[in-house]
């Protein structure tokens, strides 16, 4: 019953069925292992959790597995089989220690009643040697056992990460927990309430050693280092996690360092250095921005610690005077969070009266229920010290008031920043296996190295996550409801956009208004070019070419200075001038779509985004260099043009000049009305009089005014004569008057005089355009200055026109993508968008989108953690 498909065999690609052909399917299966090799190439998954597990059990006494120990020596049918092999010797050499540490605690008590005998004191010697002996050949056999185990760790990982067994790896527990811890800094970075998820804060005294005990748990040199100088200027957080390579990188770089290179590590401790100093504010020494680094590698110990800047007792020269209070502050908000384990880093090269940490760590954790104590440099210590019995104290934590979970003496080198880690293992080793502290007793073989601090600060971290995530998770799921609930209340018909979100929404509304630029008809950009650039240039047409020229003697000479100064104002002023009106013109359309609100669709949240975004594009906005030249070239020929077709054109340039004299002579009416004071009309109708200098400027007028009347063709300037005579006349009359005065006043009477002039001029033209077109031959009536406003008219429609063209051709275009830019360049600064997008609305969304990442983060780690379980 099943359909031809012999005509359906195009929609296959051609290479699928050419595949039997360049492939030997047969061959190639014969040649994969069967399913019984594949399994004999991966270990024994089971052995090596009983061993791991096992192993767990027996590092400290009165743990679980020393009473499985004890029961199978009551007759459990089992026993011999549980002593097999390595453990079994493991288990069987504790025994013995217990039993060498009872015997010296016997002959000791019993020696101290027979006053100390000389036989007695031999046999409680030979027991303490017998007794360090076989605590260093049990510790040897945890050495190796551990390093089988990471062998073989290091092989599945190696297998895995190499796709053997076909599955996706998943994200491992300790990365997931510092992706909750990442999100929780940026959500409360003052650690005031929300944060309560464990990590391993490390303090301590400047150059107590503190970052080298975090490079021995790290197994890498990965900070940089200083002789005596502050290295640690910001918290570092620091996730260390297991994995087939030694590496380390940025939570916000893909960048791999290799920890196995030197150049790798030289790298990473410049970048760190690099990171620390930009994160320090002008003015200031230490920062709060956390620096959030992983390092993966096989047998790291799983957990998140922070490393602090060093707690300091006195400020030194270069230091802000405030680096003090904010180490301590820095060093208080980490540390106040109930559930962070703090590692406690003292010298023991130095007397332990001299440092401050211990006091700040009592302060905060004063019962010591989530504090490890440290102490470093043990090697200086026991050859500096005097009494060894000091060091045995400080670790018994009966020296000075400060309670931990336990103490534990470390050597973290020779002081050589060049040495590497294996070398600095070794001599710890060496050093502890030869110590005195050891071989008299003063120290237990758990209480020493670096490894066994790492095992120990691992599992007392994984406790506490584990108490504490779930409680921390129900806390979150409590907010989240808080925050929804006061959103629906607040905001029931907003979505809940945070402020990439809003951002990202803004961007497409700007973008969009960019656009409608080029909606903008021709007729409107040109009427508004043509407008703008008139009110902008006809101060300097009327004032510097009309009104000069208009005082000459006949049509030739007003035509010559007509076109002198048309040529002179096109070669230097005209074509600057028109792109600035242009630019304006541009930017004034520009911000009223920025600005204009869309009616009930208009969101004010976006305004402040919109105003930086529309002052920054006009600041980075340059007009086209090479627009200048084209425009000057077009003007200069647009006023070379002194032929008006019609009657039409004739009217529009009267009706234009008209316009233009109207406007000026209203002007001067308003500035001679100013300088004389309100006429008698006024002065009755609204009660109001003159100043003294009003009178004066009042009478100079009318005498003024007497001198046009009497010479109608008066020039544009008094002669000096005619100002004394005007003087004296107004003194005959007892007005006291400044022949500058009088010049001043003149200018004002003599323009209104001159616009009235070239007003009626203007209409006695208006039947011109007969005589204009046979050159005023046999004709009065000369109507050049008719000629000069319709060439000045064309000029400004050419120009209007060319502009509009570069306009909507070029700058729009680039004006947009100088918008982009803008939004470019903000979308990747958060700073400016959280000081542009602001309000309790923006929080509200913020905190809600924070608080939910957290919660399903949470939920997933503790489902992961169940599982693990």
């Amino acid at each position: 019953m099943m359909p031809d498909l012999e005509d359906y065999k195009w929609i296959v690609p051609d290479f699928v069925w050419e595949l039997d052909e360049l492939v030997d399917f047969e061959k190639l299966l014969k040649s994969l292992p069967d399913a019984d090799d594949l399994a004999k190439l991966l270990p024994d998954f089971d052995k090596i959790g009983e061993s791991l597990a096992s192993l767990k059990g027996f590092l400290s006494p009165g743990s679980a597995g020393e009473t499985a120990f004890r029961a199978t020596d009551q007759g459990y049918d089992n026993d011999k089989q549980f002593k097999k092999g390595l453990l079994g010797e493991l288990i069987l050499l504790q025994q013995q220690i217990q039993q060498h540490e009872e015997e010296a605690r016997r002959a000791a008590g019993f020696s101290s009643q027979q006053k100390r005998k000389v036989s007695d004191k031999e046999k409680i010697d030979q027991l303490q040697e017998e007794l360090l002996r076989t605590q260093l050949k049990y510790q040897r056999m945890l050495e190796r056992l551990e390093k089988e185990n990471k062998e073989l760790r290091k092989l599945v990982l190696q297998r895995d990460d190499k796709g053997i067994h076909q599955r996706k790896l998943k994200k491992s527990l300790i990365d997931m927990y510092s992706e909750v811890l990442d999100i929780l800094s940026d959500y409360d970075a003052s650690y005031n309430t929300q944060d309560h998820l464990p990590r391993v804060v490390v303090v301590g005294d400047q150059s107590a050693g503190k970052t080298s005990v975090l490079e021995m748990i790290a197994q890498a040199r990965i900070f940089p280092r200083g002789s005596g100088e502050m290295m640690t200027r910001s918290p570092v957080k620091v996730t260390l996690s297991e994995g087939p390579h030694h590496v380390a990188l940025f939570k916000d770089s893909s960048r791999e360092f290799d920890l196995t290179k030197e150049e790798d590590l030289a790298a990473l401790r410049n970048e760190i250095e690099i990171r620390m100093r930009n994160s320090v504010k002008e003015g200031c020494t230490v920062s709060t921005e956390t620096i959030s680094l992983s390092v993966k590698g096989p047998g790291l110990q799983r957990m998140v610690l922070v490393d602090l800047p060093g707690v300091i007792s006195t400020v030194t020269s270069g230091m802000a005077p405030d680096t003090k209070e904010t180490i301590f502050s820095i060093s208080r908000a980490y540390m106040q969070n109930p559930n962070a384990i703090i590692l406690c880093i003292q010298d023991g090269s130095v007397d332990a009266e001299r440092s401050i940490v211990t006091d700040l760590v009592s302060q905060m954790d004063p019962q010591g229920k989530r504090t490890i104590f440290v102490l470093t440099k043990v090697d200086l210590a026991e050859k500096n010290v005097a009494s060894p019995n000091r060091i045995q104290q400080i670790i018994e934590g009966k020296l000075f008031p400060m309670k931990a979970l336990g103490y534990f003496a470390v050597v973290t080198g020779k002081g050589n920043s060049s040495e590497s880690i294996e070398s600095i293992k070794e001599y710890e080793e060496e050093f502890f296996q030869n110590s005195k502290l050891l071989k008299t007793s003063m120290l237990k073989a758990h209480q020493v190295t670096t490894k066994n601090l790492s095992l120990a600060v691992s599992d007392c971290f994984w406790k506490m996550v584990r108490e504490s995530v779930e409680q921390q998770a129900d806390a979150f799921k409590a907010t989240r409801f808080n925050l929804e609930t006061e959103w629906k209340n607040n905001y029931p018909r907003l979505r809940e956009l945070d402020r990439n979100e809003l951002f990202e929404k803004a961007k497409n509304e700007i973008l969009d208004e960019v656009i409608s630029l080029t909606q903008v008809t021709p007729k409107h950009w040109e009427e508004m070019l043509e407008k703008t650039l008139w009110e902008r240039v006809s101060t300097h047409v009327i004032e510097n070419i009309y009104l000069p020229a208009a005082q000459t003697a006949n049509s030739g000479t007003f035509n010559t200075t007509v076109d002198i100064k048309l040529k002179q104002w096109t070669d230097k002023q005209l074509p600057n001038k028109a792109v600035e009106v242009a630019w304006e013109t541009l930017q004034e359309e520009f911000s009223r779509f920025m600005t204009e609100k869309k009616g009930k669709e208009h969101d004010d949240i976006f305004d402040k985004l919109k105003q930086a975004v529309k002052e920054e594009t006009i600041k980075r906005h340059r007009w086209n260099e090479r627009a200048e030249d084209s425009l000057r070239v077009i003007q200069h020929n647009a006023l070379e043009d002194r032929s008006i077709s019609d009657k039409q054109q004739w009217d529009a340039a009267i009706h234009f000049m008209e316009e233009t004299l109207q406007s000026r002579l209203k002007d001067t009416e308003s500035v001679i009305e100013d300088m004389v004071g309100p006429d008698w009309k006024k002065r009755w109708m609204h009660w109001v009089g003159r100043t003294k200098e009003q009178n004066i400027r009042n009478e100079t007028k009318n005498e003024l005014e007497k001198l046009i009347k009497c010479n109608e063709d008066h020039p544009a300037y008094l002669a000096n004569d005619e100002v004394t005579t005007v003087r004296k006349n107004l003194e005959a009359r007892g007005v006291a008057v400044d022949p500058c005065l009088i010049k001043d006043t003149w200018h004002q009477i003599y323009r209104r005089y001159f616009l009235k002039s070239a007003l009626n001029h203007c209409n006695l033209c208006r039947r011109g355009f007969y005589y204009y077109q046979r050159h005023f031959v046999d004709s009065e009536l000369e109507c050049n200055d008719v000629v000069l406003f319709w060439r000045i008219q064309r000029m400004l429609a050419i120009t209007a026109n060319t502009l509009r063209q570069q306009l909507t051709n070029t700058e729009v275009r680039r004006l947009e993508k100088n918008v982009k830019e803008v939004l470019e360049d903000f979308a990747e600064d958060n700073e400016k968008k959280v000081m542009l997008l602001t309000g309790k609305r923006v929080q509200l969304a913020e905190d809600l989108k924070k608080v939910r990442e957290i919660q399903e983060k949470l939920e997933a780690f503790i489902e992961a953690l169940h599982q693990e379980k």
